[in-house]
């Protein structure tokens, strides 16, 4: 008998879905193989993953909790995709029958119902729980600042809404309904299908009336017939400290609603950070080129560099070569996770003057003969030395 998904996340089988995610959050953070010393952390948070996404779908979670783990598994291994509920040799799939709010799929009863099919099992649709809305995805930049404090941000976008003027139902309430001939009203229609496994028998959303069972002789003008219209809207997210471009933030049931009188989607936050003019970030270090002049590098000197959170002093020790670097501890970017900083790393680039005064050139041509060059200072040695560096 396999681990079941509800104590892999140490929850019970009557659990919330915020209660899920909450945990889920909370074990992944635990066994993440980048954080995680134990050497089963990698399988273990393949597990919790798995766990999550079965159990925050509300079709797959049916199934689970009808079916049992060791046979949801099985069927699995039947070649049933039960990672994912709009795939496998049945067809179907999100947005069947053309509805923009998401949550579609294989019609009917979905895959959980094809797995009572084929493997047996009671259950009814009765107990089927609405699905979630869509998730939808938007962007946002920032500064590489931003990154490092953390930030509170407030950003718009364009999410689908129900139509004020028809309420949702796509066409006014004066229109005429006649029963959909397709369907004959039921919404659904059924197919069999000879498979390796038997005859198995599919229901589907009927997709000439999209699942109502009705026509109607109108469509209602402002959403043409869609049931919702796009507003812009307006929120407010919190970007945590450490964040890297790239990532995404996610807001819980800020997504398209549901069709279904279910739970909204959630939104997916691309975060894209600035490049700086200072810093190259590399994780949570940073690097920054120093430039100094060819006299503080021989003879060291004591310099004022900047960092994200202020400027601080540097030694820069005599005989400095030109590309050599140095370490700053804790100077880098906040790690994510809350364990404090990466570093900074400060190379040396010797900058070569491009003119000197009178003073200047004897001070060097006394300097390159003490050395034992010979050379003609005037268009040689420095030549040299930019050639060097």
């Amino acid at each position: 008998m396999s681990e079941d998904f509800y104590d892999v996340l140490g929850v019970s089988a009557d659990a919330s879905a915020e209660e899920i995610k909450r945990a889920y959050r909370e074990k992944a953070t635990e066994y993440h193989p980048d954080v995680s010393d134990e050497p089963d952390a990698e399988e273990k948070f393949k597990k919790i993953q798995k766990a999550k996404q079965v159990l925050t779908d509300d079709e797959k979670r049916e199934a689970y909790d009808r079916m049992g783990h060791d046979r949801y598994e099985q069927a699995e291994k039947h070649g049933f995709d039960a990672s994912d509920a709009g795939a496998g040799p049945f067809g179907g799939g999100a947005g069947m029958g053309g509805n923009p709010f998401g949550g579609g799929g294989m019609g009917g009863g979905g895959i959980g119902d094809i797995f009572e099919q084929v493997f047996g099992g009671g259950g009814g649709r009765g107990r089927r729980r609405p699905r979630s809305g869509n998730d939808l995805r938007t962007e946002l930049d920032i500064s590489l600042e931003d990154a490092y404090e953390g930030v509170e941000r407030q950003f718009s976008f364009e999410r689908p809404t129900e139509c004020d003027t028809c309420e949702g139902a796509g066409h006014p309430p004066s229109a005429d309904a006649e029963q959909c001939p397709e369907c004959q009203g039921r919404g659904q229609v059924t197919q069999v299908q000879q498979t390796p496994l038997g005859r198995v028998q599919q229901t589907t959303t009927c997709r000439r009336c999209e699942g109502e069972g009705t026509l109607y002789s109108e469509t209602c003008s402002d959403c043409r017939g869609e049931g919702y219209v796009r507003d812009e809207v307006t929120l407010t997210v919190d970007v945590p400290a450490g964040i890297e471009d790239g990532q995404t933030l996610r807001m819980e049931r800020e997504g398209a609603p549901s069709p279904e009188g279910g739970p909204a989607g959630d939104l997916l936050i691309d975060v894209s950070i600035a490049e700086h003019e200072e810093f190259e970030r590399e994780g949570d270090d940073l690097h920054y080129r120093l430039p100094v002049s060819f006299p503080q590098a021989v003879f060291g000197d004591e310099v004022t560099i900047p960092t994200l959170d202020g400027s601080v002093s540097f030694d820069v020790p005599a005989g400095t070569q030109s590309g050599e670097t140095m370490r700053l501890g804790g100077k880098g970017m906040p790690r994510l996770r809350g364990r404090g900083h990466g570093d900074l790393f400060v190379t040396v680039q010797i900058v070569t003057p491009e003119s000197l005064n009178e003073e200047q050139r004897d001070a060097l041509e006394a300097f390159a003969e003490a050395g034992g060059d010979e050379i003609e200072v005037a268009d040689g040695f420095f030549d040299r030395i930019k050639r060097a560096f």
